[in-house]
């Protein structure tokens, strides 16, 4: 048989897997993929983009990716979920572990109400319901890692259901043409993190840190509503800045605070969903994007050749760009969930069912969470885009990048220049320094209040807009010295005595015969030649504009 050629265009992208849109929700082909865990039978097949892969002589055979995933996000708290032990990045190897957490006998678990709100938080932002009760199982599996034998979890009757979450996708080959989807949320639930395992493969053993077992996590199970990596990437860079907004955690995937599992199956319109798989794991959206696209590619390559799809658990290999097989996926009786003895019902309560009297620190007001909602990423680019004027792709790098928002907004405090310009040296040239040096933004050598100076000086054309890029360098690489200290020194001010500019024009152009005739005759490259002859002779220090303008008259006359 001969090997597959898969073309994909989700977006954009070129893969082999070509998109026909039936009429379909979204219009665009999908991805491969990671796993997320998907009931069968709980979306709709003709909701799903068609997929037609290309096979020779077979001609084309349609196929619809399904995409859910399921995101663990490390709850903001100083203390575990059911203990008083600290939480803390990076701290010596089992000094963060207090008895519960080590599942002594008699130990009992204390829920943390710093973590309830940030359920409720998460939970009323991503328009869900909460449930006023709330119930906590345990989920059996036996790991290192945990040593109880059993995770907390709500697996019967969790604190928020049925919510949605907007994000947006580049649908064409410009930044500017962006698309809006939704994909809904099935639930909200709170439960513990297990150990780390650390493997030793040189002395063949594994090394257990329990520092992290108990931490509080929000798992939030999204719908199989993607159909492509991009989208799944997407969807989980907007919950991550909407997580960081509301403070209800960090969401840092490099530190394992927002880890992702997604399940991926494809089928023909029509027919029942395919087997999916799970990937496990997954600490950056791009490789979550990356590990989606291969599993996608690889499930269709497998049935066109007439093999079938496994149910399992798969991993992704980011040096070889493929998932790997892990282990068979577990189902719900594997995992004997039992009500959680030790935990009564979760009681959670609105302004109308408040008891009479009762004490604010033991209850949880939900309306009162939801009075003191911050700003969310979407209402926030929104305000940019309509009292800036600035593109949507460039509101979402500011809102991307982290703190680059807030310097943006001490630069505009500060400085006269219209905020088009702010927004241009804040996207180009200082974030091109940064990710130049690889450098966060509170790691910027340069200040707000340095870079208004610096557009004021522009502003006011008392540099040249190349000299505003050599003095950027400058303090760059020199701190503490000011924009206006380094033109100075460097002597890089405008020209403003216009007599004299006109003296080094006119003797640039008699210089010059030969540039001057072919201005005369229309060759729009030759004022450019004189105007660049110009600004050589003056050392850069002469505006191009009023150059320009002289350059004009003196040929007119």
């Amino acid at each position: 048989m001969a090997a597959l050629m898969l073309r994909w265009s989700c977006l954009g992208k070129r893969w082999v897997l070509a998109c026909i849109d039936g009429g379909s929700r979204h219009g665009r082909g999908a991805a491969i993929g990671l796993t997320s865990r998907r009931k069968r039978g709980q979306s709709s097949v003709a909701q799903q983009p068609l997929i037609a892969v290309q096979k020779s002589r077979k001609g084309e055979h349609e196929w619809a990716a399904v995409v859910g995933l399921e995101i663990h996000a490390q709850i903001s708290s100083n203390s575990k979920l059911f203990s008083g032990s600290q939480v803390h990045f990076a701290a010596p190897p089992n000094s963060l572990v207090s008895f519960f957490d080590a599942s002594l006998p008699g130990t009992l678990p204390v829920l943390n109400r710093r973590c309830v709100e940030a359920a409720v938080m998460t939970g009323l932002a991503l328009n869900c319901r909460i449930n006023k009760k709330s119930l906590f199982d345990r989920k059996h599996y036996f790991y290192a890692d945990l040593p109880a034998g059993y995770q907390i979890t709500q697996q019967r009757l969790p604190i928020a259901v049925n919510g949605s979450l907007a994000y947006s996708v580049s649908v064409g080959k410009k930044p500017s043409q962006v698309s809006t989807r939704t994909v809904r949320i099935k639930q909200i639930q709170l439960e513990q993190d297990s150990g780390k395992s650390l493997h030793d493969e040189p002395r063949s053993q594994t090394l257990i840190d329990l520092n992290r077992a108990g931490v509080g996590l929000l798992e939030v199970v999204l719908e199989p509503d993607m159909s492509c990596g991009e989208e799944a990437a997407s969807a989980v860079r907007e919950l991550q800045l909407i997580l960081q907004a509301l403070g209800t955690s960090q969401a840092n995937m490099a530190e394992g605070q927002l880890r992702v599992d997604a399940n991926i199956s494809v089928h023909h319109p029509g027919e029942p969903l395919g087997v999916r798989t799970e990937v496990k794991n997954l600490n950056s959206a791009r490789f979550l994007a990356k590990a989606i696209d291969f599993e996608i590619k690889r499930q269709i390559h497998e049935l066109e050749n007439g093999r079938k799809i496994l149910n399992e658990t798969r991993s992704f290999d980011d040096k070889l760009g493929c998932t790997m097989p892990m282990r068979d996926k577990e189902g719900k009786q594997d995992y004997r969930f039992m009500p959680e003895p030790n935990l009564p019902p979760l009681l959670l309560y609105d302004t109308a069912s408040l008891p009479p009297g009762a004490d604010p620190q033991q209850v949880i007001n939900i309306d009162w969470i939801r009075e003191r909602l911050p700003e969310l990423p979407g209402k926030t680019r929104e305000k940019l885009i309509q009292q800036y004027g600035m593109l949507p792709e460039h509101s979402f790098t500011l809102l991307n990048e982290v703190g680059l928002l807030e310097f943006f907004q001490n630069v505009i405090k500060e400085t006269r220049a219209e905020p088009k310009k702010v927004t241009s040296w804040v996207l180009n040239i200082f974030l091109g320094f940064l990710k130049q040096q690889n450098l966060a933004v509170n790691e910027s050598p340069v200040t707000p209040s340095a870079l208004a100076e610096l557009l004021n000086l522009l502003d006011r054309k008392a540099i040249s807009s190349s000299a505003a890029r050599q003095v950027f360098e400058e303090l760059w690489q020199s701190k503490g010295k000011t924009p206006s200290q380094i033109v100075s020194e460097k002597k890089l001010e405008l020209m403003q005595d216009q007599e004299a500019l006109e003296r080094v024009c006119h003797t640039v152009m008699e210089g010059h015969p030969q540039v001057v005739m072919d201005m005369k005759r229309g060759n729009p490259r030759a004022i450019n030649k004189l105007i660049g002859l110009v600004r050589k002779a003056t050392l850069s220090r002469a505006d191009p504009t009023v150059i320009k303008e002289i350059l004009e008259r003196k040929l007119s006359s």
